[in-house]
């Protein structure tokens, strides 16, 4: 791809341009003139549902000299000021003046904005190697008309306006139809089928959970590095690592314990903890730490409880969860190696045993992104991405984070011994990248909880299409007692 330009811009500048409509020049190549950008915006309706069609088209126009016609379908949804806008290109069919093509899924919203009646163009190209698409023809139709479904209404002329203007005897050129069978020269609608999107909180949303209704439960798992390469230590060589002891009094500690101020740890874990809390139900999470030695035998853990319980490991909220925090600090003593894989495994387990969708898992680790189990952590993704279970990871400290980038897959999906993740359920972000440079706190902690919480929704969403698990329906609204139900006729 050719870098064109670039321009800057805000959303308040867009809604507040006249008509909506901002133009702005582009630039960023110095010493050129790279043209002008026009933005516009129309406000999206609350509409949640989704249509997948399929076309055929019959005796298009020839356009290829040594073949027929490679023909492709572009779909324009109508603005409100008379323009059109580009929402959905089919895929080429070759070779041919009587394709099928594939069917597709498009948002209502993205088709017509909700307004059923809205004009949708629909133009028809011969694909050139070049780029140059010779154009065949085009047709209108609307929502409404589509809905119809496959029928004598959804038979579509393909016209040429240029053709018509030149030709008397001019016919169309061709015709498209949602699928059709129809041995006329016509575009035809296949099929029409309406599908609701569901969210993220039509799992969640509230509600009494009974017998007859049931929500999805959020389980929130906290698990804290407790390493040495926390901060400044002494060390020693054990089995090809590099051991080390540090002391979280030291202020130069990412674990250090400021009386006036939080550590990066429980900035982040206050930051996350006090968003995710909200959509646990009864508010206990297990809260577990790894690569300490723990008193009274000094045994090297990569899985212990903050509370020092490992029967019962949960905390009573986020405030709980920070004071096992730092009680586990001023008892346990950091060590090594760092290793992910068991407290991943650890969630794993749980979540194995509940796969109905009445129950998601979220892990937070945070670390200071010094890895040592590479291979294992990697195994443990694979195999819990088939699982109701994400993995967000916030990283703290000055290093670099490239194991952790890794570990996310947003650029290219993990896999382990020749194995694929089946979904991406890891979210990475490093927190010096959160810090306000002014000191407001506040600020930085929630562009750092929207950030990391981003992509849970979506990952949830993918666990539950994949699986086939649908919301339940909503429990009738709460009647207080002694008030009888009030139904309209």
């Amino acid at each position: 791809m050719d870098f064109l330009g670039q321009a800057y811009c805000t959303l308040g500048e867009i809604v507040g341009s006249l008509g909506s409509r901002l133009e702005k020049p582009l630039g960023g190549i110095p010493g050129k003139k790279c043209g002008t950008i026009i933005v516009k915006a129309e406000e999206l309706s609350n509409c949640r549902e989704s249509v997948m069609m399929q076309f055929c088209g019959n005796k298009l126009d020839k356009k290829d000299f040594f073949g027929k016609s490679d023909p492709f379908l572009v779909f324009y949804r109508s603005n409100e000021d008379g323009t059109f806008t580009i929402c959905h290109k089919t895929e080429v069919v070759k070779n041919t003046l009587n394709p099928v093509w594939q069917a597709f899924k498009i948002p209502v919203r993205a088709l017509c904005n909700g307004d059923y009646d809205r004009t949708i163009k629909v133009e028809v190209y011969d694909w050139d190697r070049d780029g140059s698409h010779d154009f065949i023809g085009e047709f209108s139709t609307s929502y409404r008309e589509l809905s119809r479904g496959q029928s004598q209404f959804n038979v579509y002329e393909v016209i040429n306006p240029k053709k018509k203007g030149k030709k008397k005897k001019y016919l169309n050129s061709g015709t498209a139809s949602p699928l059709c069978f129809l041995l006329h020269p016509l575009v035809t609608l296949l099929s029409f089928l309406v599908d609701i999107e569901v969210t993220f909180l039509d799992y969640i949303k509230g509600g009494q959970v009974t017998d007859s209704y049931f929500l999805t439960q959020i389980n929130f798992t906290v698990a804290i590095d407790f390493t040495a390469s926390n901060g400044e230590c002494s060390g020693h060589l054990w089995d090809g690592w590099e051991i080390l002891k540090c002391n979280p009094a030291q202020p130069t500690s990412l674990h250090y314990m400021n009386p006036y101020q939080l550590n990066a740890y429980a900035m982040a874990l206050k930051a996350v903890g006090e968003i995710i809390q909200d959509y646990d139900s009864d508010k206990m999470f297990p809260a577990l730490g790894f690569g300490a030695k723990l008193p009274p035998d000094g045994r090297v853990s990569h899985e212990f409880a903050l509370n020092g319980n490992p029967q019962n490991p949960y905390c009573n909220g986020i405030d709980g969860v920070m004071e096992a925090y730092y009680q586990s600090l001023k008892s346990v003593q950091l060590y090594g190696p760092t290793n992910f894989s068991p407290v991943i495994n650890h969630v794993a387990r749980y979540a194995a045993s509940v796969k109905d969708g009445s129950q998601y898992f979220v892990l937070l680790i945070i670390t200071d992104g010094v890895i040592s189990d590479m291979a294992q952590t990697k195994e443990s993704i694979v195999n819990a991405s088939c699982l109701p279970m994400s993995i967000i990871i916030v990283g703290v400290g000055p290093a670099e984070f490239d194991a952790m980038v890794e570990l996310d897959g947003d650029e290219v999906r993990i896999s382990s011994r020749g194995r694929y993740a089946e979904r991406d359920i890891v979210q990475f972000v490093p927190f010096r990248d959160y810090i306000d440079r002014t000191g407001n706190h506040i600020l930085s902690m929630a562009r750092l909880a929207k950030d990391v919480l981003a992509e849970i929704p979506d990952q949830f969403l993918s666990y539950m299409r994949t699986r086939g698990i649908k919301p339940s329906p909503a429990p009738p609204p709460y009647t207080p007692p002694g008030h009888p139900l009030q139904t309209q006729i």
